[in-house]
């Protein structure tokens, strides 16, 4: 029952954050300088024209009554037609996502691979030189921004030595390895930013089990090291180290949104891109909602993951 009421407590923190950065998310760019319908017609339409579109685009009507028509039309499936292009959006994000869900699921999984077994070596080695290589590749990791990263593993993996290719995707239905292949690189530029700072925190983590009292009794009854550490301190250890994955999913989205910029990627990172400077500001809104709603997502299914390691963790 109190795992119950964590779980509803959690959802009821979910659904009030959802509708924060909704909310948020609407009146940002509502209160935007410029019109969206004096950019489709251009600097030379006249003023009943530009009006005459706004009426019909329906951004004439009170703000409350343009919230409550996006909303109830997102609740109901519809995410609405491009002011640009006038296409669904919806058909065009299923399009985008296609690119860009694997591409962050690659690099989450690249990030995981490298930093749990580095950090944990760094902080079991962290009086030796192996330790501090390990924490100095990811300070310097961290530092570099991930379009830079981007630009250089294009000039040597695509420029130099022709392993992976420079741009562009290769779609699904024409070939899953194509898919793929166009996908690795983008996704370890991604993931060896995540890697760098899940590193620290898995160290950092590690760390603190390593001088806790448990472990050295359980060090003192015979066990090994690496048996007393993953008996005793995995789940001490995965408490903090799950809060910054649930955080750094965020920085990851963003990161994705620039690397498929760099490697001109079809993904969400470039309709979002090409709507804001646009200015299709009912296609921004879809995608800036859709992405807090999958980062509160992860933290609220990070929040019930802690009961399962940890059940003394009050709501």
């Amino acid at each position: 029952m109190t795992s119950l009421l964590y779980a509803l407590r959690r959802l009821a923190i979910l659904v009030a954050s959802l509708f924060g950065a909704s909310v948020l998310v609407f009146v940002v760019l509502s209160i935007l300088p410029g019109s969206p319908a004096q950019v489709i017609l251009g600097t030379q339409a006249t003023p009943q024209s530009v009006a005459e579109l706004t009426a019909k685009l329906g951004l004439n009507k009170p703000l409350i009554t343009q919230y409550g028509d996006w909303i109830g039309g997102l609740l109901s499936g519809r995410l609405g037609n491009s002011y640009i292009s006038g296409q669904p959006i919806g058909s065009q994000l299923s399009a985008a996502l296609q690119v860009t869900v694997p591409l962050i699921l690659l690099a989450m999984a690249i990030g995981v691979l490298i930093a749990v077994p580095l950090g944990a070596a760094a902080a079991v080695k962290h009086d030796r030189l192996s330790g501090a290589l390990i924490t100095m590749a990811s300070q310097v990791g961290i530092a570099i921004p991930a379009f830079v990263g981007g630009i250089v593993m294009i000039i040597i993996f695509a420029v130099k030595i022709h392993v992976f290719p420079s741009g562009g995707f290769v779609t699904w239905q024409t070939s899953v390895t194509g898919a793929l292949h166009s996908l690795i690189l983008p996704a370890i530029v991604l993931g060896l930013a995540e890697a760098a700072v899940l590193t620290r925190f898995v160290r950092a983590s590690v760390l603190e089990v390593l001088r806790s009292d448990y472990y050295r009794t359980a060090r003192a009854k015979g066990q090994r090291p690496v048996q007393a550490l993953r008996r005793h301190g995995t789940r001490n250890a995965l408490i903090p180290v799950l809060t910054v994955f649930g955080l750094e999913l965020a920085g990851l989205i963003v990161g994705a949104i620039v690397v498929e910029n760099v490697f001109t990627l079809p993904g969400v990172g470039l309709v979002l891109v090409n709507a804001v400077s646009n200015r299709d500001l009912i296609t921004v809104q879809d995608i800036v909602l859709l992405i807090s709603t999958v980062v509160l997502a992860v933290n609220f299914l990070v929040d019930l993951s802690y009961r399962l390691l940890d059940p003394r963790i009050a709501g």
